[in-house]
């Protein structure tokens, strides 16, 4: 069985905790490795690493540290697809779906190749008397992020292309379910040429989350998961004087109007709420009908569809729909499934009797669940499923359907299906939520945008990638100088003003 350690200034490192946790392949429920879990120890090497390293590395041009980057993009180009097996096999998401993360990921490492060009300050002539300011853009040092099981290459490549980019040196804890991807990346990184100790990845559980936010030289954190972890990565990170962005959970809502078209709509809702077994912080989760006239053609359109997904071994051609990550998410997406029903909600489909592929009957499988004729009190209505479930709650009238989405503690995406421009341009003005969509279902910003909800799904000032991303890892220094040439230096003890 393979073991998987972490890799600290270019190296694979064993560890010297004796805790390891079983990885799993969805697929056939079998142990595939075992991954060891760092303690303090571990997690005070990689930042001793990552902290020699970065003089050089911050002192480094930003063309030549974008060169490396590039390169590294070249590499993981050609071998997107070794990357994306590794992620398919560990995390049960379909191989094509698994192309799609690695490749959103890679625009991320393009947008941060031109950093020199985002990292130009800014420079004043004359401000005062022979006065002249400037203002430029420094690393902050050692930085971290903490990623979630779902994305386990896309979203680690949210963080640390920009934080390298920009002088940074950078510490990765994935999760423990899914850790090869990232550990083939590093390796991908070692191969484009990074120095020793700019990127490291340690593999654990809370222990080294702790550790990581008491750590007093590491000055920033990234953090992509669930809404209670995050507040609580906020919390103790900002107490301990760094700085924070904390990316929670979400409850995403599509609002069908009745001019919408049905078919564009039905098929978005498809791909947006059962594609990687809905466990995706942007899946749509929620359907928001306008009349029951456009509920019921909806319902009459979706259960088809929903009864026909393919769903099968990840690694299988053909297959819509892979397995849930682990067997205690299969049984926590159960359980939802089983409250929305004691709850009172109509089941129009039933995921739990899907049956499981023939010689695959260990594997975390489940089909595609729809409930009708939900209400917002209830616990499949208000609570983050992160599986293959579509909860459909009616709704009267557009104003009514704001309302609802307004009155939920997440806002972290949502979309409008309409033809009606006035609709589209009031809804995105008016809606409180970080992304929205126009007659698009899963409405994640390009790489040079950033990434964000609003309300308990985000916490601190900052979104990720795009300037965003750029302005969180950097912080600004104004220079103001004077060179006096005859001039009389006289001590002043009022505020000076420069003229």
């Amino acid at each position: 069985m393979a073991s998987i350690g972490h890799f600290i200034s270019n190296q694979q490192v064993a560890g010297t905790s004796s805790l390891a946790k079983d990885v799993f392949n969805p697929s056939t429920g079998e142990i595939s490795a075992q991954v060891a879990l760092a303690g303090t120890q571990e997690v005070d090497q990689a930042v001793a690493a990552a902290k020699a390293a970065w003089p050089a590395w911050s002192k480094t041009p930003a063309l030549r540290r974008v060169r490396i980057l590039d390169k590294f993009k070249t590499i993981l180009w050609d071998r997107l697809d070794e990357l994306a097996r590794v992620v398919s096999l560990e995390h049960g998401k379909t191989f094509d779906d698994a192309q799609g993360e690695v490749t959103r990921g890679l625009e991320v490492v393009e947008f941060a190749t031109g950093m020199p060009h985002l990292l130009k300050g800014e420079f004043s002539e004359n401000v005062g008397t022979g006065v002249d300011s400037h203002m430029v853009r420094q690393a902050l040092g050692v930085v971290a992020g903490i990623t979630p099981f779902n994305f386990p290459a896309m979203v680690p490549m949210w963080m640390f292309p920009v934080a390298l980019a920009t002088g940074n040196c950078f510490i990765l804890k994935p999760s423990e379910r899914d850790p090869s991807a990232p550990m083939l990346i590093a390796e991908l990184l070692k191969e484009a040429g990074l120095p020793d100790g700019v990127f490291n990845v340690v593999n654990g559980d809370k222990v080294a989350v702790d550790a990581l936010l008491e750590h007093p030289d590491v000055k920033a954190i990234s953090f992509v998961g669930s809404t209670p972890i995050a507040q609580y990565i906020h919390q103790k990170g900002t107490a301990n004087g760094k700085r924070v962005q904390a990316l929670g959970g979400a409850k995403n809502h599509m609002v069908i109007m009745p001019d919408a078209d049905l078919d564009m709509a039905a098929n978005a809702l498809m791909g947006a709420a059962y594609g990687s077994a809905g466990e995706r912080c942007m899946a749509i989760s929620v359907a928001v009908p306008v009349t029951d006239s456009v509920a019921d053609a909806l319902v009459e359109k979706l259960v088809p569809k929903i009864e026909a997904l393919k769903v099968g071994p990840s690694l299988e051609q053909g297959m819509e729909m892979g397995p849930l990550v682990t067997g205690e998410h299969l049984a926590k997406v159960t359980s939802y499934i089983d409250k929305g029903v004691e709850e009172g909600a109509k089941l129009v489909v039933d995921g739990r009797t899907f049956k499981k592929p023939q010689g695959h009957e260990d594997g975390f499988f489940i089909g595609g669940s729809l409930f009708d004729h939900a209400e917002p009190d209830m616990t499949i209505s208000k609570e983050e499923i992160f599986g293959p479930v579509l909860t459909m709650i009616r709704r009267n009238s557009y104003q009514d359907a704001v309302e609802l989405i307004h009155g939920h503690q997440y806002a972290n995406g949502v979309s409008i299906f309409t033809r009606d421009g006035d609709v589209a341009r009031s809804f995105s003005e008016e809606i409180e939520v970080g992304m929205v969509g126009v007659n698009v279902p899963i409405p994640v910003p390009m790489a040079f945008y950033s990434f964000g909800g609003w309300k308990a799904s985000l916490f601190g000032d900052h979104h990720m990638h795009g300037m965003e991303g750029v302005r969180f890892y950097t912080r600004m220094k104004t220079t103001t100088s004077r060179w006096p040439t005859g001039m009389r230096a006289d001590a002043q003890f009022s505020m000076p003003t420069l003229g």
